[in-house]
């Protein structure tokens, strides 16, 4: 994959964000969307989100310390994708911090996704809903989002 160059600066940062604590059935697409982002030529901030040993570490951690780091990444962050079909608290709240911000957002998910109204109805234009079939078309709508930024 051709890499992307970016105007104004070396790589465009950005924090992935998929469901820990809500379940991590789709560890293997968090890992996918990092691996498609760092070809593309963007840093990933939040590679932990695609890490299989994740929950034994933050056992390590406190709450605190957790919070801290997620957000203390956010906010370096140029824009936040974040993987919405498994429910989660976190990822809703990280996506509405990002908003507040005035951080671009693209929530993903697959069809039949019980995906909030919160996200699929906010008109913010900050924010690109997108579902995605395939690793295909999840890589096509990466590039196409972090093209745009």
């Amino acid at each position: 994959m051709e890499k992307i160059k970016f105007s104004g600066q070396e790589k465009k940062k950005i924090f992935v964000s998929g469901s820990i604590r809500g379940g991590r059935e789709l560890l293997k697409t968090y890992r996918f969307m990092c691996d498609t982002l760092e070809e593309a030529g963007a840093e990933v901030l939040s590679w932990h989100v695609a890490d299989p040993e994740l929950e034994e570490t933050e056992s390590k951690m406190t709450e605190l310390e957790i919070y801290a780091r997620d957000l203390g990444l956010l906010e370096k962050s140029d824009a936040l994708i974040a993987e919405v079909t498994v429910p989660s608290t976190g990822v809703g709240y990280e996506v509405c911090r990002a908003l507040v911000r005035k951080i671009p957002v693209l929530c993903l998910y697959m069809p039949g996704a019980a995906v909030s109204a919160m996200v699929r109805g906010n008109p913010d234009s900050s924010l690109k809903v997108r579902t995605y079939l395939n690793e295909e078309e999840l890589k096509e709508i990466i590039i196409e989002f972090i093209r745009a930024l």
